[in-house]
């Protein structure tokens, strides 16, 4: 097999799919443990390189009417998840100018207040007011920057790999 293989061989298609979901086969969710060996596969894989996903079923899984939708509802499945990491993506996004509007109003606020201080307050205490409330606005900033630097390239990643193999070739083979 190629380097930019990922091999899932099962003995029954509940250890592919959800069992419990009541969708139809193809618009079923993956199993929680087939779809965590998929992705740390596929983590491992080169990024620059389409991914290709070969699924071995036993001789009596293979002729079933529902093997052929297995490459369908990998498809699918994974089309789901970039959706709910762009809804992440945005989400994140939505709250960090939300955290932004009230970290700047915040510093604002505390500018405002240490200059009343530094006018009302007597020498010793007033500088310890005044720098108080100027990192008290910094902080307050603090998830907003967080947010803006750090927070949303675990999730681009993860919508990356994804689409990924949203894209991969599935295959159904006999084992």
């Amino acid at each position: 097999m190629p380097d930019d293989t990922i091999e899932v061989r099962i003995e029954d298609m509940s250890q592919l799919f959800h069992t419990l979901d009541p969708y139809p086969f193809r618009e079923r969710d993956l199993d929680r443990d087939a779809e965590e060996f998929i992705i740390n596969w596929a983590r491992e894989l080169p990024r620059n390189q389409p991914i290709h996903l070969v699924v071995y079923l036993s001789e009596s899984q293979l002729t079933q009417p529902y093997a052929q939708e297995v490459p369908a509802g990998i498809r699918q499945h994974f089309t789901h998840r970039v959706e709910q990491a762009s809804f992440d993506l945005r989400e994140t996004f939505r709250i960090g100018w939300r955290s932004l509007a009230v970290g700047l109003s915040v510093l604002a606020a505390a500018i405002v207040a240490s200059q009343a201080i530094h006018a009302t307050a007597p020498p010793p205490l007033n500088r310890v007011f005044e720098e108080s409330l100027i990192i008290f606005g910094w902080v307050a900033n603090w998830k907003p920057i967080e947010t803006f630097l750090y927070d949303w390239w675990p999730i681009i990643r993860r919508r990356n790999l994804y689409q990924r193999l949203a894209d991969a070739t599935v295959e159904v083979k006999a084992k």
